[in-house]
């Protein structure tokens, strides 16, 4: 990474030609685009902070309200519009603070999920104080895509997170931006022809960043490479054919990588090994095979139009698999894997446990909403935590027993499906422009 003299904490759009992320944050480091926070997290009144009033191309400063945090884009820009009615909480547990951001969110764009809380839309990546939820740290785009949020599923759509860190690409270069430590950054060359390619990044797991270089002008193929975080080394590279990448999100477990293969025509399902890049093993796979989840045993894929298979991390034989009956109107999601354990979900909002081992089924519970591709379950602690539409909220499942702990449901309007992330402590759950600290069970 090549800062700003002035500034080292700070690199620009303009050191970063094809840079996708930017730090804006005001000279006395609070965020520059920041929104409000409605209840919760205030100073010692109990009120939250009030800033001030930035204009980009002006040189006054307004004094904001105690209640409202307003920023303006442009010297004569309209008034930022007044604050939205509180949402409160409709059932659930009572809410350790509650943030509105000032656009709606779009969390299906996140590769990996943070252990802070965080809110990703268009302006950027706003970085929350999990204990306050005021505002640390805004990563913006440095330049709005003007197809946001359609595409979502094209390369490079999607925001790649770790547990503290967001990465991406620039200049032949893996950037990593700590998200509440500006002087932990770092940037690494690339390996191989990556100064003269594009880089797409696919996902960070087990503190691995994987991703691929493709050559300028593009000829087929790239290079595939996975870069280990904490001591900043690449830990392999290698040539990639045409159609062979990981699957989105990356999923690595028992240190293998399922990859896709579409190479040689067809669907495959590869895996790889996660220190060196070797291929361990092919079989055939669904056509356009879109997930595959591993845990230390098994990689689970999809099986037909709507079951489900899992296969020995070994060999990739087939061990055990859940399908529908004749008279059954539903279809498999991707699983969660905790353990001994492993939860299906199926898109009519029926949840059920199963022993990684056999495929046994221990429970069962159906859920009052119906899931598809945009509901990420969490599996924290003795907790399930399964998202549903806005109006619907989250349900609390005890993951032994399939018991509901509780729903928590908040009075806002909205048309999204709520996202879900945690850390040590908390539950962070939003929809449309909220987010809610709730306690972990």
């Amino acid at each position: 990474m090549q800062p700003a003299p002035s500034d080292p904490a700070r690199p620009s759009a303009s050191d970063r030609a094809d840079a996708a992320w930017q730090w804006d944050t005001d000279a006395d480091d609070r965020p520059a685009a920041p929104a409000e926070v409605l209840s919760g997290g205030g100073d010692e009144d109990g009120g939250p902070r009030p800033t001030r009033r930035r204009l980009l191309a002006g040189a006054g400063a307004l004094a904001a309200g105690a209640a409202v945090w307003a920023f303006a884009r442009s010297a004569g820009g309209p008034d930022p519009a007044p604050p939205r009615p509180l949402p409160t909480r409709a059932a659930g547990p009572e809410p350790l603070w509650t943030y509105r951001g000032r656009e709606s969110a779009a969390p299906e764009r996140l590769s990996g999920r943070p252990a802070v809380p965080v809110l990703l839309s268009r302006e950027g990546l706003q970085v929350l104080d999990p204990a306050a939820g005021t505002p640390l740290r805004m990563l913006t785009f440095a330049a709005a895509k003007a197809d946001w949020p359609n595409d979502v599923d094209q390369p490079n759509g999607r925001v790649v997170v770790g547990t503290d860190r967001v990465f991406t690409t620039s200049n032949g270069h893996l950037d990593s931006h700590h998200l509440t430590d500006p002087a932990s950054e770092w940037s690494l060359p690339l390996p191989g022809e990556a100064g003269n390619g594009a880089a797409t990044l696919f996902g960070c797991a087990d503190d691995i960043v994987y991703g691929e270089v493709t050559p300028r002008p593009y000829t087929g193929g790239g290079e595939l490479f996975a870069v280990r975080v904490p001591d900043r080394r690449v830990l392999w590279h290698r040539p990639s054919p045409l159609g062979e990448r990981p699957l989105v999100p990356a999923g690595p477990a028992g240190g293998r990588v399922p990859v896709l293969d579409s190479s040689a025509g067809g669907s495959r399902l590869a895996l790889l090994d996660a220190a060196s890049g070797t291929r361990l093993w092919a079989v055939p796979a669904e056509s356009g095979l879109s997930w595959a989840v591993a845990d230390a045993e098994h990689v689970y894929a999809p099986e037909g139009p709507a079951g489900l298979r899992a296969l020995r991390l070994a060999d990739g034989t087939p061990h055990w698999s859940v399908a529908p009956g004749p008279a059954d109107q539903w279809r498999l999601l991707p699983p969660v894997a905790g353990g001994a354990l492993v939860y299906l979900f199926r898109d009519n909002g029926l949840v059920s446990a199963h022993t990684a081992a056999t495929g046994a089924q221990l429970w069962e519970h159906r859920l009052p909403f119906r899931l598809d591709r945009r509901s990420r379950p969490l599996l924290a602690g003795p907790a399930l935590y399964v998202p549903g539409p806005a109006a619907a909220g989250v349900r609390a499942l005890d993951a032994a027993t399939g018991e509901e702990r509780w729903t928590f449901r908040d009075s806002g309007p909205g048309v999204d499906v709520w996202s879900l992330s945690n850390d040590v402590g908390h539950l962070f759950a939003g929809h449309d422009d909220v987010l809610h600290a709730l306690p972990l069970i």
